[in-house]
């Protein structure tokens, strides 16, 4: 017991001097905590790699397809509940309503949310939060942050990830055991269906740091401002091609960048290229609309005493 404690202690050492290396002297505009960032993404990408990519790989293989998307669309059916209340808040009334027909439809001829029958009847689905709440109604971002675990966020999406857990329907579900038992099943559930993608990023990018953290700065402003460019907002977006060069390891050209970067993994730092790069693992499902970002807090049932999200 005692050489398994060392062992351990070991390992995050080790992982800790593997993040202290990534120190940027002058950080890129637009990303002040830069420093910061980089060490924080390293220790949740190793804790990813040692963790819970292995889990999620074993989940796929003992897990038929079908189970697994009955799993997504379950926990993406509790999910439109908040996404409702957020799209009502922001004074988008249709959508508002639409997504509350899809909870309706899905959980009574969906078989309590398993089957997705809203989308095939041409609901579509939404993604919101109290994050883009506040954007929406002209909060800044502020400077990207990588939380411990949780993963890339703003100064604006931290705050609101407070509100975002209290209003998570299945922050109340009772007993606690069960609370964490639905945590423990999307995490996995989510992780599996990003493998593929995260294989891509790995394959692709130069700097993972900056390419997440242009991935989900672009993509939160595409939420914000509800079209394919970024031009309703007025944030600026740190460039893949400014990362420095010292902590980039050589930053790639922006012609070598990915066009559309999408998807990162939850509490983990893993990104996709794409929806369709997702699914370039065998047996992995491809990447749901509702999961081209980080999910946000509401997305869980609660935290378990380690503060996963």
């Amino acid at each position: 017991m005692q050489a398994m404690r060392v062992s351990s202690a070991a390992v995050m050492v080790a992982v800790a001097v593997l993040a202290g290396c990534a120190t940027v002297t002058t950080p890129t505009k637009g990303d002040p905590f830069e420093s910061y960032n980089r060490t924080m993404f390293t220790i949740n990408d190793k804790i990813d790699e040692v963790a819970l990519k292995p889990i999620a790989k074993g989940y796929v293989y003992v897990t038929p397809q079908p189970v697994r998307d009955s799993v997504t669309n379950f926990f993406g059916n509790i999910g439109d509940i908040y996404t409702a209340a957020n799209n009502l808040v922001q004074l988008k009334i249709a959508d508002g309503v639409s997504d509350i027909m899809r909870v309706v439809m899905n959980s009574i001829f969906g078989v309590a949310g398993l089957f997705d029958v809203a989308s095939v009847a041409g609901l579509p689905k939404h993604t919101q939060d109290f994050g883009l709440t506040l954007g929406h109604y002209g909060v800044p971002a502020g400077p990207y942050v990588v939380l411990p675990l949780l993963g890339p966020s703003t100064v604006r999406d931290t705050a609101g990830t407070v509100v975002d857990y209290f209003g998570s329907v299945t922050s109340y579900v009772d007993p606690a055991w069960f609370r964490t038992t639905l945590f423990g099943v999307q995490l996995v559930n989510t992780r599996a269906n990003l493998l593929g993608a995260g294989d891509v990023l790995s394959g692709a990018a130069l700097d993972k740091y900056s390419f997440v953290r242009n991935a989900y700065l672009q993509r939160r402003q595409y939420l914000i401002g509800g079209d394919n460019s970024a031009s309703d907002s007025n944030e600026a977006l740190p460039k893949y091609e400014d990362v420095d060069s010292g902590a980039a390891a050589g930053a790639a050209p922006a012609s070598a960048t990915p066009a559309v970067p999408a998807v990162v993994a939850p509490a983990s730092g893993s990104v996709a290229a794409s929806d369709a790069a997702a699914a370039s693992e065998p047996g992995a499902t491809s990447v749901r609309p509702d999961q081209m970002v980080p999910p946000r807090i509401p997305s869980f049932p609660s935290f378990p005493s380690f503060k996963l999200r």
